[in-house]
């Protein structure tokens, strides 16, 4: 290794003994074991409710996920009310609340007040007491079968069966269609003025 020129000199540290200081992972299947008894554990202490909390399905951010439904954060208070859940009861019964997520779209709101009665349908409410039966589930009805299992995600789109392609979507252009459409849109208030000018024009040479 040569030194010329006004340039820094090396000062190489390769005496650091970094074999005692290298992080292994020879735990790793006692943390896969520790983790699989900490669910068991928490599975047993919640009795029959559900594992997880109901939460809305909504769309991803951007357009690159929009395409797609996840989990979102709670429901609306729009969607509870719908719904005929209070937002008080709702947090009782395993649903989430979040009243700064507003509505954009009838479509998403219709779709998380299906969820919700579907959840209600499928809600089974236990008595606080032995006795109390307020607000609970008739007793015949806590006879039947309990799931620990969440409500899952809709498919976002009705797929359809595979058919011939018509004659009228054959000659359908789709890009040229689009274009016009922007334009219309983009020139209409110019067209409007164009046009009303025309009539003031043509109303003056009558006169």
């Amino acid at each position: 290794m040569g030194f010329r020129h006004n340039n820094v000199l090396h000062a190489n540290h390769f005496h650091k003994d970094w074999q005692r200081r290298v992080r292994t992972w020879f735990d790793q299947p006692g943390r896969k074991l520790r983790r699989r008894n900490a669910r068991k554990v928490k599975a047993a202490k919640l009795g029959v409710r559900p594992l997880t909390l109901l939460r809305p399905a909504v769309r991803g951010q951007t357009v690159r996920y929009n395409r797609k439904l996840r989990e979102g954060r709670g429901f609306t208070l729009a969607e509870l009310k719908e719904a005929g859940i209070n937002r008080k009861e709702a947090r009782g019964i395993g649903i989430v609340v979040d009243h700064r997520r507003r509505n954009l779209s009838e479509e998403g709101k219709q779709l998380n007040v299906e969820r919700l009665n579907a959840y209600k349908a499928r809600l089974i409410v236990f008595p606080r007491k032995q006795g109390s039966q307020r607000k609970a589930t008739p007793p015949d009805d806590l006879q039947a079968e309990t799931t620990r299992t969440n409500l899952l995600i809709p498919d976002p789109y009705v797929h359809e069966a595979p058919r011939k392609i018509t004659d009228e979507e054959r000659s359908f252009e789709a890009y040229r269609t689009l274009r016009v459409s922007r334009a219309n849109a983009r020139y209409e208030g110019i067209r409007k003025v164009r046009a009303a000018k025309k009539e003031e024009e043509e109303a003056n040479k009558k006169k």
